[in-house]
């Protein structure tokens, strides 16, 4: 429900509780009239140092996602977003819309996921071949990759950070992010994919769109994006890539 500050649209943003990147971002694009309530998943344990810390980092997610979507739902939001991304991948296109039926039936609410947001921004753009990287571990990164398989997407690699922590995403700077993009990179790859909403990567996304000539995709921007353009909302913004300035 709309309010003084959010008199166009408050959106409902849940994040695990070791994300200090997308709240950020999405008040750093400035949209006017558009506020967020952020509900917290609580990660008591945030190692991720292995497929099986990975995945038990994913059990805590999914204990506490329903207590953190009740929490958010006090302020009365429009829209639910994920601001997490690995467990909108897992399952492949079916588990995506699986997860996304959940939360409509739980919230009652429209819903905007990262995974889903990557699909709909890639389509929107235009490109079929893409690279793709994120701070997870292997078995992350083959769910990511079933996902953008099956939705019909040509999967050149997907490549992963293999961050120690849940919080450690936050710390990885421009240099190592650049070097992995480089690495991805070649004249086949239409575009250039980021999941992981709690790497730091919107302004730098929009400034290798310039350097490489193609679009590089920040999953907080295609979130962000979803959740606007599926609200009705034709903001074009600058500074957070093609997505925003131009769809």
């Amino acid at each position: 429900m709309t309010n003084a500050v959010g008199p166009r649209a408050v959106f409902g943003v849940i994040v695990p509780s070791t994300n200090t990147v997308v709240e950020h971002d999405y008040w750093a694009a400035r949209i006017p009239g558009v506020t967020y309530r952020a509900g917290s998943m609580h990660i008591a344990h945030p190692s991720m140092d292995s497929d099986h810390d990975f995945q038990a980092l994913l059990a805590q997610i999914r204990t506490s996602l329903d207590t953190a979507v009740r929490d958010v739902l006090t302020a009365e939001p429009d829209r639910m977003v994920m601001g997490m991304s690995a467990e909108t991948f897992w399952g492949g296109v079916a588990g995506n819309a699986a997860f996304e039926q959940r939360l409509r039936e739980r919230t009652g609410l429209p819903v905007t996921t990262g995974a889903s947001s990557c699909r709909a921004a890639l389509h929107a753009l235009g490109c079929r071949r893409i690279a793709v990287f994120s701070p997870y571990q292997p078995v992350a990164d083959r769910e990511v990759k079933r996902f953008f398989a099956e939705a019909g997407f040509d999967v050149s690699a997907v490549s992963g950070l293999r961050c120690p922590s849940a919080l450690d995403i936050a710390r990885v700077g421009p240099p190592r992010i650049r070097e992995m993009v480089l690495e991805l990179d070649d004249p086949s790859v239409e575009a250039i994919v980021q999941v992981g909403t709690n790497l730091s990567f919107v302004s730098q996304a929009d400034a290798l769109e310039s350097e490489l000539g193609k679009p590089v995709v920040a999953i907080n921007t295609a979130t962000l994006w979803h959740a606007l353009r599926e609200h009705g909302l034709d903001d074009r913004i600058t500074g957070v890539g093609r997505l925003l300035r131009e769809y």
